[in-house]
C-alpha cells in the first residue's frame, strides 16, 4: 500500500483499536493459480506474538485454504471512508486549484497463514469470535446455547485460519495535507451530509486539525 508520510499511522494501539472496530476484513493469499480473496470476520489476539495474531475461519468448501500460498497472507481492514468534493475547500474560492479526493482509513496486516481443522481449536475460535460480537447485546447468544452435537457438525464444515502478524501497513488519510481552513470546511460538509458514512468521517477530519 502506498502510504505518504502525512498519512502514515505507526501508533500500534490505534491500529489495534481500528482492527477491533472493523468487523469484516478481506483475507488475501497469493497462490500458483493467482490471488484469492475472502471476506471474513477476523479478530486480533494481541497477547500472541510481537504484533498479535489474527484468527478466523473459512467454509471447508472454499478453495482458498487448499491452495498453497506462495508467500505471506494479507488481511485488509477498511475503516470509515468518504468522498471529498473540492467545492468544500476554501482554496477553491482563492485559487480554483483543487480536485476531488477520498478520505479513508486502511490497515494491511501481513504474516504466514496456517489453516487448521482441529475441532478443539475451531471451537475456541468460533467461541471467541462470537463473544466479541455478542458481548454488547443485552442478551448475548453463546455458542454453548446450541446443542453440542449441532455445533460439532457445524465445525466439520469450516477450516480455521491463523496469521501471526509480522508487520502492519496503516494509512489514515483524513485531509491532513490540506490547510486548516480546508479541513474545517471538509469536516463541516461531511457532518451535514445525509449519509451516515460521511458523518462518521467528519470528526476524524477534525481530529487532524
Amino acid at each position: 500500500m502506498y502510504v505518504p508520510p502525512a498519512f502514515r499511522n505507526d501508533d500500534i494501539e490505534n491500529i489495534r483499536a481500528t482492527i477491533r472496530a472493523i468487523r469484516l476484513a478481506n483475507l488475501v493469499t497469493a497462490t500458483a493459480d493467482g490471488l484469492i480473496a475472502t471476506p471474513l470476520p477476523l479478530f486480533l489476539d494481541e497477547t500472541e506474538g510481537e504484533h498479535g495474531t489474527l484468527y478466523g475461519h473459512v467454509a471447508k468448501a472454499n478453495p482458498q485454504w487448499r491452495a498453497a500460498p506462495t508467500g505471506d497472507a494479507m488481511a485488509i481492514f477498511m475503516g470509515p471512508e468518504a468522498y471529498v468534493t473540492p467545492s468544500w475547500y476554501a482554496t477553491k474560492q482563492e485559487t480554483g486549484k483543487v480536485v476531488p479526493t477520498w478520505n479513508y482509513i486502511a490497515i494491511h496486516a501481513y504474516g504466514p497463514i496456517e489453516f487448521f481443522e482441529s475441532a478443539e481449536r475451531l471451537l475456541d475460535v468460533v467461541t471467541r469470535l462470537t463473544n466479541i460480537h455478542e458481548g454488547s447485546r443485552a442478551e448475548p447468544w453463546a455458542v454453548s446455547d446450541a446443542p453440542a452435537d449441532f455445533i460439532a457438525a457445524q465445525l466439520r464444515g469450516i477450516v480455521g485460519a491463523r496469521i501471526p502478524v509480522t508487520r502492519f501497513e496503516a494509512k489514515r488519510k483524513m485531509s491532513q495535507n490540506r490547510p486548516e481552513a480546508d479541513r474545517a470546511r471538509v469536516a463541516a460538509g461531511l457532518a451535514a451530509s445525509d449519509s451516515p458514512r460521511d458523518r462518521e468521517v467528519a470528526p476524524l477530519v477534525v481530529d487532524q486539525a
